[in-house]
């Protein structure tokens, strides 16, 4: 997957997305032309790409927020004259900050209510024309990502998304470069072997994507029966605050019948397209109000697999854009 990226694709653009705290504060006052001081300046310029960073390491916007405000906390303590790279270093302080975060949020998924599915952000358009970074940022591929052990995790997202050198890594996640290059092997190999097959066109994507909103909206079930690939799995994330399957669901008929049944007689309900995650999506409006965040992951055509995220903590980011970058 690793292809290293253009000069302009690395350059940072600032995350639309409000961060929380001073590292918030910091850049909004930067950003109203409000002179800063030479370490809110490096921390603004590269906040875009460490916001990326966190989000792809732990999945969760809200938890990426807080890597950054105690990466700006410890950005503030470091002698700027001592720092070469700075970065790499913002990368590194990032990186580490993340992977406490990740052991922690994977003992809060232990006692997660039903099936955990990666907070959904709503992403400028432009963040889809580099297709690395799309996949990378995609529900499928953040699911696949879970599977991977914290070390793991962060080696395959810094070398295989953000291209940073091994010896760079090392320092990151305190292991020496043959450990790493050992880790960036094996990561790759297991995400290999269950990332999603096959290269979809974002036509594709669309008219399937327009076929199931049709279908769904309707409560047309033959319409689902043939736009739902035969072992398609539908997985609900509702927290335990929103009802929700609190076990995946398989099977077009299944599915079908759950979706036709469900959607499809809600009165005052709306799907809407929008660009969730880097590719195609559907916003589910109750009363205009965002309910439900649906990705889907189509293969051949069809969609082969419905993710809906419902729990309230983790829509907050569906009602303004985040621009991804690295």
């Amino acid at each position: 997957m690793r292809v290293a990226p253009s000069r302009a694709k690395r350059q940072e653009q600032p995350v639309k997305s409000e961060h929380s705290g001073r590292a918030g504060d910091m850049a909004g006052r930067f950003a109203d032309g409000v002179s800063a001081d030479p370490a809110t300046g490096a921390f603004i310029a590269h906040r875009g790409l460490l916001f990326t960073v966190a989000y792809e390491m732990l999945g969760s916007a809200a938890d990426a927020e807080d890597v950054l405000q105690e990466t700006w906390l410890r950005w503030v303590g470091v002698d700027l004259a001592t720092v070469q790279n700075q970065r790499a270093f913002l990368v590194r302080i990032t990186t580490r900050q993340a992977l406490s975060r990740l052991r922690t949020l994977g003992r809060r998924k232990e006692s997660y209510v039903g099936s955990w599915l990666p907070e959904p952000l709503l992403t400028a358009p432009d963040v889809a024309e580099d297709v690395e970074l799309a996949d990378s940022v995609s529900t499928a591929m953040l699911l696949v990502l879970e599977t991977l052990a914290p070390a793991e995790r962060a080696v395959f997202v810094l070398r295989e998304v953000f291209d940073v050198e091994y010896d760079e890594i090392a320092e990151a996640v305190d292991k020496s470069p043959a450990a790493v290059r050992q880790i960036a092997h094996r990561a790759r190999a297991h995400v290999a072997a269950r990332r999603p097959r096959g290269v979809v066109s974002p036509a594709e994507t669309r008219n399937a994507l327009d076929a199931f909103r049709r279908a769904t909206e309707t409560g047309d079930l033959q319409g689902l029966l043939d736009i739902l690939a035969p072992d398609v799995v539908l997985l609900g994330d509702g927290g335990g605050v929103k009802q929700a399957v609190l076990r995946p669901v398989v099977g077009a008929d299944k599915v079908a019948r759950l979706l036709a049944t469900g959607l499809g007689r809600v009165p005052d309900v709306s799907l809407l397209p929008a660009q969730v995650n880097a590719h195609p999506a559907l916003i589910v409006r109750l009363d205009g109000a965002v309910d439900t965040v649906m990705t889907l992951r189509v293969t051949d055509g069809l969609v082969s697999a419905v993710y809906a995220v419902r729990n309230p903590e983790k829509l907050s980011h569906m009602e303004r854009e985040t621009t991804l970058c690295r």
